[in-house]
């Protein structure tokens, strides 16, 4: 990067969407210092030139810009017990998981205690997404704190947004990820009806993406689709996915606005996980489907 130096940034939460933001930033020229628990991730996240800390206040405590992407509410809230530790006023908080408002809500309200200010901040795009810098931030909170974060956002995402008030960042993100979902599922049935119909797989997909059936969720999935393999993870595992559905439905069930296609959808996503494909990506919702065409996947 040119001009004054980078800010530094800590990492909170290494996965395979913290590990893609951690390399562009250091790509970018960003010092980051990170932690998660998982000791893969860490060993990964050194490799890459991160710097590790033994906790989420030590890496914090390095940095004016932190940034969480956690996997439940109750590591966010580890998180910020965590900070509390180590209070500095001049830190801004960027919360990039998938969680309830509920949950997100309360860690800002603990944070602005401690002189933190909290920006929801949730990423719309897949792991394999992520990789490619190809990702956008559902930016919402103070604009003066978002604008601090802008450099970290623009290292690692294609587009930032500034969406409004806090909360308004997950709200767009349960809109995107319904939509995924619907797609994800509609993708997994077209290669069920291609396969069960005798088709050769990678022509339907160079043929059907190209069209008016085009979608980013099948050629995101595309190549696990037409390979009919879902190891490794390239999105995000079904059992991660799981809680993403239910943070979905409840927040329509509290408007009480109707999802029935997604209700179909998560149904099915269910029921691959109960057929022991919890560890896998979302797309092995595609077996489900072909176990019910009456596939034989030998």
């Amino acid at each position: 990067m040119t001009g004054s130096p980078s800010p530094a940034v800590a990492m909170i939460g290494l996965g395979i969407m913290g590990s893609a933001m951690s390399r562009h930033l250091i790509d970018a020229g960003f010092a980051v210092h990170g932690h998660d628990p998982a000791p893969a991730a860490r060993a990964a996240f050194a490799a890459m030139g991160g710097c590790l800390a033994d906790s989420a206040a030590a890496a914090a405590g390095r940095a004016e810009i932190v940034i969480t992407c956690l996997p439940s509410a109750a590591a966010l809230h580890a998180v910020v017990a965590d900070l509390a530790a180590a209070p500095r006023a001049d830190r801004v908080l960027a919360e990039t998981s998938t969680l309830a408002l509920d949950d997100k809500e309360r860690a800002r309200r603990d944070l602005a205690a401690l002189g933190i200010v909290m920006l929801d901040c949730p990423l719309s795009g897949s792991g394999s997404q992520a990789k490619t810098r190809d990702v956008l931030v559902y930016g919402s909170g103070p604009r003066d704190a978002y604008e601090r974060c802008l450099p970290a956002f623009r290292a690692f995402s294609r587009g930032p947004h500034h969406l409004g008030d806090f909360g308004a960042g997950s709200k767009m993100k349960y809109v995107a990820n319904l939509l995924v979902a619907i797609h994800t599922v509609a993708a997994g049935e077209a290669f069920a009806l291609a396969r069960k119909a005798g088709l050769d797989p990678a022509q339907m997909f160079a043929v059907v993406a190209d069209g008016a059936g085009g979608s980013r969720a099948l050629q995101v999935r595309g190549a696990m689709l037409i390979a009919d393999r879902y190891e490794p993870v390239e999105t995000m595992p079904l059992e991660l996915w799981r809680k993403d559905m239910r943070v979905i439905a409840d927040f329509a069930n509290t408007l009480g606005c109707p999802t029935p296609l997604f209700a179909a959808c998560s149904a099915l996503f269910n029921a691959a996980i109960a057929s022991g494909y919890g560890t896998q990506d979302t797309a092995a919702v595609a077996l489900v489907l072909e176990t019910m065409a009456g596939l034989d996947r030998k």
